[in-house]
């Protein structure tokens, strides 16, 4: 059976944490706002009674829907070998989840500081002055974290729970993808003092599944309606 994977059209978003986990798993699954009738299948689901999600991305599994990006993931981990076996270790994959959605948030708030009802070009002024918090400050801070975990890892383990891959490696991959759209000259700059968060982008990208994955029409590319945008003059 397959899986349905409920996100926005068009961009990637959050919803591309999870096309990278269910890519990765080699799991059956159907995107399915981006068919005919998808819109209207999401809305329906958001506006039914239960435990309805309150926005995408959610999946549906069986009659299960689940919402929220890390919640996601973390179900799927479990079902796809995806996170550690003990609690320890899916408590803590699903911390450091949690962790990289507060950065997508915070870089989604580099071009919308105000308000998502406004466009970009009626919050310039202040997109500005938050970029330059979030490169000065908030991305080296986000990145430095991660790159910690990895340097107390042995030479040749570039994973940032246990010793395999986890759907945390995935997340923290997309975020340098979406970093180096949005902010190609900050993010060269601070890549110099992320040997290991580099070296795990360049794993993850060659893995066989998401190398083919990236080189095939599921893959939306960025663009200026997602999370990651590239506004050249938030990138300082």
């Amino acid at each position: 059976m397959a899986y349905e994977l409920y996100y926005w059209p068009g961009i990637q978003g959050r919803g591309e944490f999870v096309r990278l986990a269910l890519e990765q798993a080699g799991a059956a699954y159907r995107d399915v706002a981006r068919e005919s009738g998808g819109m209207a299948a999401m809305t329906r689901l958001m506006e039914s009674g239960g435990h309805p999600p309150f926005a995408p991305p959610f999946l549906k599994s069986g009659r299960q829907v689940i919402g929220q990006t890390g919640n996601i993931l973390l179900y799927l981990g479990a079902r796809h070998g995806l996170a550690p076996a003990d609690e320890a270790g899916r408590l803590w994959a699903h911390q450091l989840q949690l962790t990289i959605a507060d950065l997508v948030q915070e870089v989604h708030d580099t071009h919308h500081p105000v308000g998502t009802s406004l466009y970009y070009e009626d919050q310039k002024k202040e997109a500005r002055r938050r970029a330059a918090e979030y490169r000065d400050n908030r991305a080296p801070k986000f990145l430095g974290y991660f790159e910690r975990i990895l340097a107390d890892k042995p030479a040749r383990n570039w994973h940032l729970v246990g010793a395999r891959l986890s759907y945390v490696d995935l997340s923290l991959f997309q975020i340098l993808e979406g970093l180096r759209y949005a902010f190609p000259k900050a993010t060269a700059k601070l890549e110099r003092c992320l040997p290991r968060t580099v070296a795990l982008h360049d794993q993850v990208a060659a893995l066989p599944r998401i190398s083919a994955y990236l080189a095939s029409e599921r893959r939306i590319a960025f663009n200026e309606d997602g999370i990651f945008r590239c506004y050249k003059e938030l990138d300082g």
